[in-house]
């Protein structure tokens, strides 16, 4: 179905989670303009809130997040008191300026705390922030599921669940650290539809250790079988160089590049074909989740959770290695656990490093999100690149086309639309073009 070509697959490119992307993150840029753009922040401006707990029951050996075993149960007290004095600090910096329209609660493993403190930390950020009904969403592991788990989402008026799901294969799920059998998911997925929970996540991961195409595809029927809302594959990615728990996969048992490719094929086959909307190149959704009905009106964005229908230009981020936008910058929080800690108990603002956009970055960003979200850009937008005739071999074999004055990823280029962005991407084009022999560092994925 598509068309396989090795020679623009070598070449390493972001996610694109954000652009520009953590890679071009300094210490320049740290929490004095983040302090500058709170304040810049006028009032009624709706807001969404990310909110990072860096802790885990058991360390799955792929993830490449910034989270740890969640251990003694006094680090993750000293945690949560931390994240809310840097809440607090937030909300006094806001002085009730904006409306909190989201909340995501990710990691890690949200439900590696307990529901109580679960519950306390989101009243406090209601009350903190005012925030009255947000559409809340949470991300959990599966494996410290449990009923009541299920009764505090619902309590809690939690929209959205995303369960940690990666694979069904037994063999697969040892390869990776994470052992988790079918019935567990299964029993998650009613226990959330018991209590009016239906808008539910899968992700799922392909190029895996020891994962055949016989393994995805049992992995992908399963899946449509429980009929999540919406289903998010992945490609997994190799760096044990950098992520030192990875050195536990075995790198001779990872599907070589060609395998790769035709399980993201066969990925966009199966769930297409079972009536999902695929958006962008890995999220998949029922035509009547919001993502999907999103995405058909053109209102699909990408930020660090992924292909997301959240419109608020401005996404704040707590927690330790958070990152925040805001209209012209981009700004990180501190990685390490401690330091972080130590820095909001002193009353000061986490943010260590980050990004200014000046105009030309701010249209480079739209261009790239347009192409990533919606598949298209306008003409002028070929003013954005590095030297005529770049597009001229996508084109060529027939995964872009231009008509009507605007530029188009056809069907065929979906599988290489960061590929094609990445062209206007001036950080990777200007570096390419001083020294070819020594490819740029990769935003594989935001460690959030």
């Amino acid at each position: 179905m598509w068309p396989y070509h090795p020679e623009l697959l070598a070449k390493p490119v972001p996610r694109y989670t954000s652009y520009p992307t953590a890679v071009e993150f300094h210490g320049g840029v740290n929490a004095d303009e983040y302090v500058r753009a709170l304040y810049d922040i006028r009032s009624g401006t709706p807001l969404s809130l990310y909110v990072h707990i860096p802790y885990c029951q058991s360390i799955c050996w792929y993830c490449g997040c910034n989270t740890g075993a969640a251990g003694k149960t006094q680090r993750l007290t000293a945690y949560l008191d931390a994240l809310e004095s840097e809440i607090a600090l937030a909300g006094r910096l806001l002085s009730g300026r904006g409306k909190i329209r989201r909340i995501a609660f990710g990691g890690g493993s949200p439900n590696a705390i307990t529901t109580v403190e679960f519950v306390r930390l989101l009243d406090r950020i209601i009350t903190i922030f005012d925030a009255g009904t947000p559409e809340i969403s949470v991300e959990l592991d599966p494996r410290g599921f449990s009923k009541e788990w299920a009764s505090t989402m619902a309590a809690a008026d939690v929209r959205r669940v995303s369960l940690g799901v990666q694979t069904f294969a037994p063999h697969v799920q040892e390869a990776i650290g994470r052992v988790q059998p079918l019935a567990d998911i299964e029993k998650s997925v009613s226990a959330l539809r018991l209590r009016g929970i239906e808008a539910i996540n899968f992700d799922l991961m392909y190029g895996l250790p020891n994962q055949s195409l016989r393994d995805l595809n049992e992995t992908l029927a399963q899946a449509i079988h429980l009929e999540p809302s919406q289903i998010s594959l992945f490609g997994y990615a190799h760096m044990p160089e950098m992520i030192p728990r990875q050195r536990r996969i075995d790198g001779n048992s990872l599907p070589n590049a060609e395998l790769r490719f035709a399980q993201s094929a066969m990925g966009y086959e199966q769930l297409t074909k079972a009536g999902y909307v695929a958006i962008g190149f890995d999220h998949f959704a029922l035509p009547t989740d919001a993502l999907a009905i999103a995405a058909a009106e053109g209102r699909v964005h990408r930020n660090f959770q992924g292909f997301t229908d959240d419109p608020n230009d401005v996404l704040l981020g707590f927690g330790a290695s958070a990152i925040s936008s805001l209209p012209g910058l981009l700004v990180q929080n501190e990685k390490n656990v401690g330091r972080y800690r130590s820095m909001v108990s002193s009353e000061k603002v986490a943010a260590v490093r980050g990004v200014a956009l000046n105009d030309e970055a701010q249209k480079r960003r739209t261009i790239i999100s347009s192409l990533l979200c919606q598949g298209r850009v306008d003409d002028d937008a070929l003013d954005m690149l590095a030297e005529p005739g770049i597009l001229d071999v996508f084109e060529s074999k027939g995964l872009i086309s231009q008509r009507d004055g605007a530029l188009f990823i056809t069907g065929a280029g979906r599988p290489y639309a960061r590929h094609i962005a990445s062209l206007f991407d001036q950080f990777r084009t200007a570096h390419e073009a001083k020294d070819t022999n020594h490819p740029v560092p990769v935003q594989r994925a935001i460690s959030v």
